[in-house]
């Protein structure tokens, strides 16, 4: 998974590569550091 550090605040939703159910990521940088990331299954 690529996450674009420019991006402050960024929520987008991708297919598992294992079992291709959607997952929800949501990712937060300051000063192009990761400081939260949160992955949630959507829809079981």
């Amino acid at each position: 998974m690529l996450l674009d550090t420019s991006i402050r605040q960024q929520s987008y939703v991708e297919d598992c590569e294992v079992c291709c159910n959607p997952i929800e990521v949501t990712a937060y940088f300051l000063a192009n550091e990761l400081t939260q990331f949160e992955a949630s299954e959507l829809g079981q």
